[in-house]
C-alpha cells in the first residue's frame, strides 16, 4: 500500500517519469510475490529459491528508493513530490525489515537436506 501511495502521489504531481517508474516497478514487483505466496506457487515452482529472490529484491529495491527518496526529498518541486519522496523512504525502511525477517526465517547457517549426520 505504501508504494501505490508513493505511485500515486508521484503521478498526481508530475513527478520525473524515473520516480514513477520506480514506485510503479515496486508496486507490481510486491503485487507479484503476494500473489506468489499466497497462491502457494512457490511451492509448486521449485526451479528457484523464492525466498532468497524475494530478500534480493527488497535490498536492491532499497537501493534504489534510497537514491530516488533522497531525490525527491532534495528537489521537492511540489509538495506531491515531497510526499513520494517521503513514502519512498518509508517503504525503504519496509523493505530493509522485509529483508532481515527473511534472512531470520531462512537461518541459511541451519543445515539443509538430511537430517542425520555424514559416515
Amino acid at each position: 500500500l505504501v508504494a501505490l501511495t508513493a505511485l500515486i502521489c508521484f503521478m498526481a504531481s508530475g513527478a520525473h517519469e524515473a520516480y514513477t517508474a520506480l514506485a510503479g516497478m515496486e508496486t507490481v514487483i510486491t503485487v507479484l510475490f503476494l500473489l506468489l505466496y499466497l497462491l502457494r506457487l512457490d511451492a509448486r515452482m521449485r526451479c528457484l529459491f523464492w525466498p532468497l529472490a524475494d530478500i534480493f529484491n527488497s535490498v536492491i529495491a532499497a537501493l534504489f528508493l534510497l537514491v530516488v527518496g533522497l531525490f525527491a526529498i532534495i528537489i521537492k518541486t511540489n509538495k506531491g513530490t515531497l510526499a513520494g519522496g517521503v513514502l519512498g523512504l518509508i517503504l525503504l525502511v519496509l523493505c530493509l525489515i522485509d529483508a532481515v525477517l527473511l534472512c531470520k526465517k531462512i537461518g541459511l547457517h541451519k543445515a539443509r537436506g538430511r537430517s542425520a549426520p555424514a559416515k
